[in-house]
């Protein structure tokens, strides 16, 4: 082939030193571009799939990260998305024990990986697609600087794609040099390699474990090896050759069937390999699906199969114009950014038809082409992109969105080849001018790229960046609005939504929530109800709906909401438990829904402490405890512990307490809560010195603590400083609590106190005040009552004494000081 624009690096270098030149330019291309990638924080997925996903932190276990899924849910999980990448999750628990949590570390793995990815792409189209390696560098020129990368190589989670493509690559060209090359012309080897052979299946079986779209490798190898390496790889001077390197062999017969049989054992191999990870894949799905939301893939939920056909393949040709012409890109595009099809009128199937008819185009000529044992360029760039895309098509089930441009990364190898393979085509017709026009067009387009791509990074530095791309996108400005602190603006992104997409039911939701936490109840009733319309699969939305009701008092209607809220969503663990909760606050059982919220997610520590709260509430202390421990088995939280140790304390349990409410206090050091709980424990177990320093630290860090001073006041009148003991309690008044039962405990307290201390008139004048603050006190009117029998105002005490027992129809000893008052009277009227 005759390349005007490349002969002269030809001629002025070795073909080492040309090669090694073209790799240099593809490092130093892929880093240039990226460079100011590295400097982007953990945005959007990044998030779930690194920051928060327990899986990846330095004291987890290694074996969940082969339970779970890509996000740290199990696989069994009713909420989990399926996505299992082990090795990809190994790699961020690599980042983070070298270099932390830093995300230039994530983001300089990212850039390296796609660098080897680039050179080796290179690398594989000079061995196995192209004669010309002019064709293979322009190949890696195009995928080095594709726009459309910009989310797999800056988004840090897209290096699932980026090293599934690595592996993908490895396995193809391992393959394929395993099987070929005793073949060459130049040299006859003595045995096939199946070591190569083996390794091409234990990287195809990583690739997979990287990212599910790595199980295509296998579909690419062995479509390759049917319809290329069987059927006429030998051209007639490779068969010249051969035949009479074979007539100085003896041993003929094993090396004619030595490559078919070991091209029948790699494929028997590779069956049995997939289907062996299919396996256990669906072993740890635990048979379910992943379940999706309308949100996430609007056209699979409509209830019209032409509409689903219509957009599926309209999408295709979407994602065909994004690798053609990647002029508009996003971020995340959900419900509302790409309108479904609905109609064989609208315009948009023009562009279905056109991909069509090209796909059907080249299908043709790669027929012809192996046919005429031409060239198989065109084939192997087809295989590239058909294959790596089929997972994410729709085909074969329902995918968790809409357009994903970082599982383009893959796809985007065969749109390279074919893109060179055309203008090798063109090369090779076009004269001097028109050599020269398409090495400036190439030129022209490869700086276009590389500029779009810099920009496009910019769009990953940060979430602010990221959402505010695209003011039209509803999902954009949804998010925009979930990451403002400020009410007003969090309303006027959720509106811009509304206004952009009517039905986008996440909007109507967040909107809805933020108007009732304003006090707008009727507006948010209208728009949580709506909310649910538009996708009454999210829950959400139900349990949002049903605690305004209950809120508002409105019972029958709120319960009406969960039960509906369950029947559209029985898997939704958080419904149940919700639901569960608001039995337990109108008094209703509740014990079943907490048990099926565990039993949809056997890790939902939350629905495991309610129910330890129930069981507690009912005194089965021994099963509360089991609930709180095996929710300790999921996560060790403050809010699990503090319950915990409330158990123990009021059953006397006080050593564990201390143990728990000591973890407790580690987890969350500035806790005034957590560290008044560990000192009331201390006091109660007898440690009233260590109680007393701990409570007196607690004062000096904040000294409006009232429950403080009365623990510090129970401290002091249990060794008899009743003088201490009434300062304490003055300290907590001094604070002027605003809650009226604080103050009434506060001044019975006091009056206690000053009983102890025979202050009788000053105690009486605290419980007086004890029962204008709260009447409902018995016992300050029974020591009102005391008091007054003790000075010899009988009546008086007497007055005091029935009002408490009026309060408190149960007490014996009520009674007996009444009964006592009797009797003396009646010895003071007999004696009259």
């Amino acid at each position: 082939m005759n390349f005007c624009v490349f002969r002269a690096p030809r001629r002025q270098m070795s073909c080492l030193a040309w090669a090694a030149a073209c790799y240099v330019a593809l490092l130093v291309l892929c880093s240039l571009c990226y460079s100011n990638s590295l400097y982007g924080e953990l945005v959007h997925d990044d998030v779930w799939a690194i920051v928060n996903n327990p899986d990846v932190r330095p004291g987890s276990s290694l074996r969940n990260i082969f339970r779970n899924d890509f996000w740290g849910k199990r696989m069994a999980d009713n909420t989990s998305h399926k996505s299992y990448r082990p090795l990809c999750i190994l790699t961020f628990k690599l980042n983070i024990l070298l270099g932390g949590m830093t995300p230039l570390y994530f983001h300089i793995i990212n850039v390296c990986l796609h660098c080897a990815v680039t050179c080796l792409l290179m690398y594989t189209c000079e061995r196995c697609v192209f004669e010309n390696p002019c064709l293979a560098f322009i190949t890696a020129l195009l995928f080095a600087v594709h726009p459309v990368h910009t989310e797999a190589v800056s988004g840090i989670v897209g290096r699932a794609d980026v090293l599934a493509c690595l592996l993908f690559l490895l396995t193809f060209h391992l393959y394929i040099r395993s099987i070929d090359e005793w073949v060459s012309e130049d040299s006859f080897p003595s045995t096939v390699s199946p070591g190569s052979l083996l390794i091409s299946l234990f990287l195809g079986t990583c690739a997979m474990l990287v990212k599910e779209t790595g199980i295509t490798v296998f579909g690419v190898c062995l479509l390759y090896d049917a319809l290329v390496l069987c059927r006429g790889s030998l051209t007639f001077q490779q068969s010249l050759s051969l035949s009479k390197q074979m007539k100085n062999v003896e041993s003929n017969s094993f090396l004619l069937t030595g490559r078919p049989n070991l091209g029948i054992v790699f494929k028997m191999l590779s069956v049995l390999q997939v289907v062996m990870i299919m396996s256990v894949r669906l072993w740890l799905m635990g048979g379910s699906m992943p379940l999706f939301s309308e949100q996430d893939n609007p056209a699979s939920f409509s209830p019209h199969l032409l509409t689903r056909f219509l957009t599926y393949s309209y999408l295709l040709s979407f994602n065909a114009w994004l690798l053609l012409a990647p002029v508009v890109l996003c971020y995340d595009w959900q419900v509302g950014s790409i309108p479904l099809v609905e109609s064989l009128g609208d315009v948009r199937n023009a562009a279905t038809i056109l991909l069509a008819a090209v796909m059907i185009a080249l299908c043709l000529h790669c027929l012809f082409s192996l046919k005429r044992q031409e060239k198989k360029e065109v084939l192997v760039g087809i295989f590239f992109l058909v294959f790596p895309f089929i997972p994410a098509s729709n085909l074969f089930f329902r995918v968790g969105f809409v357009v994903a441009e970082r599982v383009l990364y893959m796809p985007s190898m065969g749109y390279c080849i074919l893109v060179a393979a055309g203008l090798g085509r063109l090369f090779s017709v076009a004269g001097r001018w028109g050599t020269t026009l398409l090495s400036v067009f190439m030129l022209l387009l490869i700086l276009l790229f590389s500029w779009k791509t810099v920009q496009q990074n910019t769009v990953w530095l940060s979430r602010e960046a990221l959402f505010r791309l695209y003011p039209r996108h509803a999902s954009a400005m949804n998010n925009l609005g979930t990451l403002t602190r400020s009410p007003d603006e969090a309303e006027r992104y959720y509106r811009k939504a509304l206004q952009t997409n009517p039905h986008h039911n996440r909007a109507l939701f967040n909107l809805g929530n933020l108007l009732k936490s304003q006090g707008k109840e009727k507006e948010a009733e209208t728009l949580l109800k709506e909310s649910i319309h538009y996708g009454p699969h999210f829950a959400d939305a139900y349990s949002s709906l049903a605690s305004l009701y209950a809120e508002q008092k409105r019972f029958a209607e709120a319960n009406k909401v969960y039960l509906n809220g369950i029947e559209n969503c029985p898997d939704n663990s958080d419904l149940h438990n919700n639901y569960g909760v608001f039995l337990v606050d109108t008094g209703h059982l509740a014990t079943a829904h907490y048990q099926e919220a565990i039993r949809l997610k056997p890790a939902h520590y939350v629905a495991m402490v309610n129910l330890g709260r129930l069981l507690r509430s009912s005194n089965e202390n021994k099963e509360a405890e089991m609930w709180y421990k095996r929710a300790l088995m999921v996560t060790r939280k403050v809010d699990i512990l503090t319950p915990l140790g409330a158990l123990y304390y009021n059953t006397g349990r006080y050593e564990e307490a201390l143990h728990v409410y000591k973890e407790a206090a580690t987890l969350q050091s500035d806790s005034t809560d957590i560290w008044l709980a560990l000192a009331q424990v201390l006091a109660m177990a007898g440690r009233s010195s260590e109680a007393e320093k701990m409570t007196l630290d607690i004062i000096s860090r904040e000294p409006t603590c009232i429950e403080c001073y009365r623990l510090l006041s129970a401290i002091y009148s249990k060794r008899g400083n009743y003088t201490e003991a009434l300062l304490a309690l003055d300290l907590a008044l001094q604070q002027n609590p605003s809650d009226l039962t604080v103050r009434a405990e506060l001044h019975f307290s006091k009056g206690n106190q000053l009983r102890e201390m025979n202050q009788l008139d000053e105690a009486f004048e605290n419980y007086k005040l004890a029962v204008d603050l709260k009447p409902d006190q018995s016992q300050a009117w029974m020591n009102m009552g005391g008091i007054q029998h003790i000075k010899g105002n009988y009546a008086t005490a007497r007055m005091y004494y029935e009002w408490a027992l009026h309060l408190n129809p149960g007490s014996k000893l009520l009674k007996e000081n009444l009964a006592k008052l009797d009797r003396l009277e009646k010895r003071l009227t007999g004696g009259a």
